[in-house]
């Protein structure tokens, strides 16, 4: 492949912050689903001075020292950072994905047994009740130990193990903010202003 071909498609694959109509952030999605929802005509860009453009305004706007650029056959367009969406009011709330990153974050990267926080390769999942006595892969029964915790419990409940856990395990009710803020992608500078709002 050549190598503007992948710098292009790595371009593409960077993230852009979409607002509702008021302004409120509503999730993350790539630049190629961004320049999708500016070719449709269902968001416009929001410039850093705040102003709102639309895809032709923007092409029009030019690139300055340090921009990431699409190329086109005619000529390059600016990477967004940040969408506006024209017609949706609302703030995602699809269901948190249960994943170890996902428990971690929120158990605050804190093992739920002796309150060590060793960092995140030192840390493992617990099955509160073990799957060997029914447990199942739920909010519920999911835990971030420290493991020397996890170790020590072992297959047992820790009513079994003599262990307490410091709060009882429950499905997360996040912003669409701190589900932002969790996630592995950078944050950009232009972002800040709407995830503080937010």
């Amino acid at each position: 492949m050549h190598p503007l071909s992948l710098a292009m498609r790595d371009v593409l694959d960077t993230s852009v912050l979409v607002l509702n109509r008021l302004y409120q952030p509503v999730r993350v999605t790539t630049v190629r689903n961004g320049f999708r929802l500016l070719f449709r005509g269902v968001a416009q860009v929001v410039d850093d001075s705040g102003e709102l453009l639309d895809l032709s305004m923007w092409a029009r706007s030019g690139s300055r020292d340090g921009d990431n650029l699409v190329r086109t056959a005619s000529s390059a367009l600016r990477v967004p950072r940040v969408l506006r969406l024209l017609r949706y009011d609302g703030v995602h709330g699809a269901a948190i994905h249960l994943s170890r990153r996902n428990v971690m974050v929120r158990d605050r990267f804190q093992c739920q047994y002796c309150g060590a926080t060793p960092g995140p390769e030192q840390l493992n999942i617990d099955h509160v009740v073990p799957r060997s006595q029914g447990g199942r892969d739920c909010w519920e029964n999911l835990v971030t130990a420290c493991m020397s915790c996890n170790l020590r419990k072992g297959a047992r409940t820790p009513d079994q193990s003599n262990m307490r856990l410091r709060r009882r395990p429950a499905a997360p009710a996040w912003s669409a903010v701190y589900r932002i803020l969790a996630d592995d992608h950078g944050i950009f500078k232009s972002w800040e202003p709407f995830l503080q709002a937010g």
